[in-house]
């Protein structure tokens, strides 16, 4: 196949940070998706729909094209039941996001026990209010490529059992323990997958010698698990769905002693969950798992108009510019397999 035209995605998960950063960078994700759930994860966190209306203006602002951004509150200990009102009374406002605290970049305000945010799941719950998780427990004696695993037997499993009609999404999913968990439970759980879980394993933190702008969180694992992922996502199962996760961090923020997990995948997001797709000859999957399944769970329209992507190598650029930095994209300066139109 040489041409494939889709119905235009959506980016069911998405960082684009703030100021001259955001401005930046937006646009990348703006050419490709024709909306996108952005995460709240700022300094200081968007916890309130009054700041998530203010952080949407302020994105909208910097961009030429018809681009919708979604956006997300930020859940900590102390979020107030009544927000959840006023959350559900703005459909601009569309989930709530739970980060573990100290789980990854800008977290140290999340969640410190799901028990203490009873009230507000509740209230999503009775809501219908989406509840997006960052799946990994924090504690050090676990191993880090374990964490996935054991937030899902310890919390997840919990937190669904007490709250039945809560829908879910466990963004980000990195291993085969998720996906036979989320295909064999209720139908109210969902996950996103990222192009960079697609694509790598953890072998490609090490080639060469560290690589930190493959390092991320959660961590690419073992092979078995990125074929575990390639099959869900190829597979038409409706409850597996795009969520890039394009995390981008400027260029002395990753390379430095303590860098920062995030992947910059924007530029290219489609061309490489393409190239994944290929792989397996499930190109005609990808239209469901890129356009259709986050859309329906999200209960908001399909989109109608359509994009085209081209079997054309191109060399992805070995920076781009990040407000008064540079950030490193995934691939850089190597080869793309794809190009959109």
């Amino acid at each position: 196949m040489q041409r494939l035209t889709l119905i235009q995605p959506d980016d069911w998960h998405l960082h684009l940070r703030d100021g001259a950063n955001m401005a930046s960078i937006v646009a990348a994700t703006a050419r490709c998706f024709a909306r996108a759930i952005v995460m709240p994860n700022l300094k200081p966190p968007i916890t309130t729909v009054e700041q998530a209306l203010a952080y949407r203006a302020r994105i909208i602002a910097t961009l030429p094209c018809d681009f919708n951004p979604l956006m997300t509150l930020y859940l900590t200990d102390n979020t107030p039941v009544a927000e959840i009102s006023k959350l559900k009374e703005n459909s601009d406002v569309m989930a709530v996001k739970y980060y573990p605290a100290g789980a990854t970049t800008h977290s140290d305000s999340g969640v410190t026990d799901w028990h203490r945010v009873w009230g507000v799941l509740d209230a999503m719950q009775n809501h219908d209010i989406p509840l997006l998780i960052h799946g990994e427990v924090t504690d050090v004696n676990i191993d880090v490529f374990d964490r996935e695993k054991v937030f899902i037997e310890k919390v997840l499993e919990p937190l669904l059992e007490n709250f039945p009609s809560l829908r879910v999404v466990l963004e980000h999913i990195t291993t085969q323990d998720a996906v036979e968990y989320i295909k064999t439970t209720k139908n109210n759980l969902y996950a996103t997958i990222t192009p960079h879980h697609l694509l790598m394993n953890r072998n490609d933190l090490f080639q060469g010698g560290i690589r930190p702008h493959h390092y991320c969180l959660p961590v690419l694992k073992r092979e078995k698990h990125r074929q575990a992922l390639l099959d869900a996502a190829t597979s038409g199962n409706p409850k597996f769905f795009l969520g890039t996760d394009s995390a981008p961090h400027a260029v002395s923020a990753k390379e430095t002693a303590c860098g920062c997990a995030g992947i910059y995948s924007a530029p290219a997001a489609l061309a490489l969950y393409a190239e994944a797709f290929e792989q397996v000859q499930a190109l005609d999957k990808l239209e469901g798992f890129a356009s259709f399944y986050g859309a329906d769970f999200y209960r908001l329209p399909r989109n109608t108009k359509t994009i085209t992507l081209e079997k054309r190598a191109w060399e992805m650029p070995k920076y781009f510019e990040f407000g008064k930095e540079k950030v490193v994209p995934l691939r850089a300066g190597a080869e793309i397999y794809w190009v959109q139109n």
